[in-house]
């Protein structure tokens, strides 16, 4: 399943509370890139904060695998899993 997981920032977090974990931090995301959890992932154009397009058996897992994330267990981040389904729409171009 494709889950958008939509990262949350800790209110009242200072950029230096990130520092010490943002090296850290890219490896995970690296090591859950190559396990294909992590199939896309971005910064958003408007704000700091990361895009994700997760590839899990459901949310829960999607949870568990971003639970690992030096940022989340920091507490400095969360994580708004919002899970997909396929596009349904085009049947009704071919609907009798």
């Amino acid at each position: 399943m494709r889950i958008l997981a939509l990262e949350i920032e800790k209110a009242g977090s200072s950029p230096a509370e990130f520092q010490p974990h943002l090296v850290e931090e890219a490896k995970k995301v690296w090591h859950l890139y190559q396990g294909a959890v992590i199939r896309e992932a971005y910064f958003r154009a408007d704000r700091n904060s990361a895009v994700l397009i997760l590839e899990c058996a459901d949310v829960a897992e999607a949870k568990q695998k971003l639970s690992q994330l030096p940022l989340v267990s920091a507490g400095l981040i969360d994580f708004d899993f919002i899970p997909l389904v396929p596009y349904s729409g085009f049947a009704r171009l071919f609907a009798d």
